[in-house]
This record gives C-alpha cells, structure tokens and sequence, in this order.
C-alpha cells in the first residue's frame, strides 16, 4: 500500500484509489505535498484542505483541456478531463454528508466525467433504468469482437459504501472484461452515487429489490445473452452481490471482489476502534446510506446486513475474493462465505497475496492482477475467452 500520509489511512486509500482510476504521480504530488499538515488535523477542516487541492489540480486540467479542445484537439482534451474527474471525486468522498458545496461538486464531477468520455470516444454509454419514481443510473460498456447481431454475456457490477459507478469503470473491470468478450452495466445502486445523492435512494438490505428490475432491463436489451448475466460487488457490494444472486435465480454466476460476509460484525469491531474506516465522518456517512434516523436506528439496521442462511441458496458458479492484508473486512469473513456455498455448482476462493499484489481491502492498492484474474474466471464461467482470436492476437 502507497502511503503518501503516514499518519492518515483514509487520506492513503483516497490516494491510492485514484492512482488506480488513472491518476498521475506528478499530479498526485502537487496536490498532496501542501497537505502534509491537514493530515493531521480534525477531520472537517482536513477534508476542507484535501478539497481545496484536488479541486485546484481539477481546475488546471479543465483549462488546459478547454485549450486543447479550442485547437481540435478533442482527445487530448478528453483524457485531461477524465483526470479531473478522478480528482473531483477523491476529493468529494471525503466530504461530510450536508458540507457546504458538496452537492455542486458532485454534479460537477458527473459533468466533467462525461465530457471527458465523449471527447475521448471511450467504450462507454450512460443509461438510465427506472425505479420508483426515479432511476437508476449505469455506465454501459459493449463487449469486444462479437459479430454483429450477436449477444453478448454482461456482468453487472455494484459499489461498496462509499465508492460510485465512474470509480468502478476507472480502475478498469469494464474494459478487462471487453477485451475478454463480456459486456458491462456498472450501476449506482440506491445508497451509492447518483441514487443516494441526488435522489434520496437510500442502501436496501434486501438487494434483490432493486438487481432484479435491472436485469429485467437488461434481458429485455438485444445485444445482452439474457441467460449470461452475472453479478459482481466491491466491499460493501460484497454483501449486496450474493444477497441478490441468492434470491434472484436468473443471474447466471457471482463474484465479489472482497467479500463482506457479516457487516454487523463489522460495525460492533469499529465502535470499539478495531478496523480502518473507508471514510471520515463515517458514522454519519453510514446513517445517510442506510436512511437511519440515528445511531440506533442504524445499528438495528446493520444487524440484518450478513449472509448467514442466505448463500447457502445461492445455485450457481460463485467467485470470492479478498486480500490476504485487509484491515477493513478480515480474512476469515470471505472463508465463511465460500465454506456456505455448499449449493453452489463451482465455488472458488482467491486470496490476493503480495506475491500477485492486490492485498489490501477490495486490491485498492494493485488492481491490475487482481482484476484481470476476475475477468478471466467471469471469461471462463460465462462464455467469453481469455485469449484473443490468433489473427486479432498477430496485429
């Protein structure tokens, strides 16, 4: 794990998971070099300096794109727009829920990203999928070499507590899984990204409320196999995934990319101080997710957030992942998972050591193995391939 800030976890998971989402070591320097202090500092008027950085270096990269774009040089343009947005929301997560300007920042953050896509011309297409009286909201990425009119296998993929869907598709699973032949459909859930922010959708235990209307939005699309769809969730999506595999049939396999067995648990080891935390703020980060009144009300909440009694229902191909070094979810949570999968057809166990990278909560600190190993077994269990065709593989 790269640790800018010595003192400082949350500052360090922030830095390290926008190296992952494209960041460059330049430019993490120059924000982060004035913020040695703020490290240290109570935690509003820490995330208030980290802000003001990341958002500085946000507002140099738009004005060098609005020179490229001015000369026609729109990819250019677009890759230095795609940074800010890594930057803009690093320094929004760390926001606590109401600060002043969070909102607007976030909005922003949507804008730049997807102008940073269009001009770019990257393999990925906003969608809107109806909920209640709002929607969900996906980035949809197209799998690679299939023949016209073909369909293709897709795997769904869902946050964790803190992360959003443009986080998910930077650090790169979309494009690891297109090469391989398989589509993407990367959602913020309610309780994650657009859902919770701008549209009150707060975090469900009862996952498979919401994951089957979108995979009946997805069976109804004709370039998706509707009986090749799987679902993968990243840290609290460690929960959520095989929550929703196990009560709706329909999806095709499951994995998790750390897995997040008894989250209750998790919350009684972090009141007595044991285990790092995702974010600042984080007991009144968590209250906003779950829609909690206080800290009652979230505590009775996460005490049906486990999966004791439900993966045991789970009928299907099934992937758990962690990293060996975790100190957010320990090890022997994804043991318990993959020890109750015993109805599932093909269960598997990875657990990311130092020798491959990736050991840390979710590989946030080397997703690259991590992730291509993902893809390669999702490659494998859904009909995709590993390797390219041999003429394509020669070019």
């Amino acid at each position: 794990m790269f640790k800018y800030f010595p003192t400082n976890y949350v500052w360090n998971l922030s830095v390290d998971l926008a190296i992952e989402m494209g960041a460059r070591i330049g430019e993490i320097e120059a924000m982060c070099a004035p913020l040695q202090d703020a490290a240290r500092q109570p935690d509003a008027a820490a995330s208030a300096a980290f802000r003001a950085s990341w958002e500085s270096m946000a507002d140099q990269l738009c004005e060098l794109a609005a020179e490229d774009e001015a000369r026609g040089r729109l990819i250019s343009a677009g890759d230095k727009l795609g940074r800010a947005a890594t930057y803009l929301i690093t320094a929004e997560r760390l926001q606590a829920h109401g600060a002043p300007g969070r909102e607007p920042l976030y909005r922003r953050f949507l804008d730049t990203f997807a102008r940073g896509v269009e001009l770019s011309g990257e393999n990925c297409e906003r969608v809107e999928i109806p909920h209640g009286d709002a929607h969900i909201a996906g980035l949809y990425v197209r799998a690679q070499g299939i023949p016209a009119g073909a369909r293709a296998p897709l795997l769904l993929q869902v946050n964790g507590l803190d992360s959003t869907k443009e986080m998910k598709y930077r650090v790169g699973l979309p494009r690891w899984l297109a090469q391989r032949g398989v589509a993407s459909l990367v959602i913020d859930q309610p309780g994650s990204g657009e859902a919770l922010r701008l549209h009150g959708m707060t975090a469900q235990v009862e996952s498979e409320r919401w994951a089957s209307p979108v995979l009946d939005w997805l069976q109804a699309r004709t370039d998706v196999d509707p009986a090749r769809i799987g679902m993968e969730g990243v840290s609290l999506g460690g929960y959520f995934c095989p929550r929703a595999v196990a009560f709706e049939p329909r999806f095709a396999c499951g994995v998790v990319w750390g897995a997040n067995h008894d989250w209750r648990d998790v919350q009684l080891k972090r009141l007595a101080r044991e285990g790092s935390l995702p974010v600042p703020h984080y007991w009144e980060h968590v209250r906003w997710v779950w829609g909690a009144k206080d800290q009652d009300d979230f505590l009775r909440i996460a005490s049906k957030v486990h999966l004791d009694g439900v993966v045991e229902k789970i009928k299907v191909p099934f992937l758990v992942t962690h990293g060996q070094k975790d100190s957010q979810i320990p090890l022997h949570w994804a043991q318990r998972t993959y020890d109750q999968l015993v109805n599932s057809p093909r269960r598997d166990l990875k657990v990311f050591t130092d020798r491959e990278g990736g050991v840390q909560h979710s590989s946030f600190d080397n997703s690259a193995n991590a992730g291509a190993w993902i893809a390669d077994w999702v490659a494998e269990t859904l009909g995709g391939h590993t390797a390219l065709p041999r003429t394509e593989a020669a070019r």
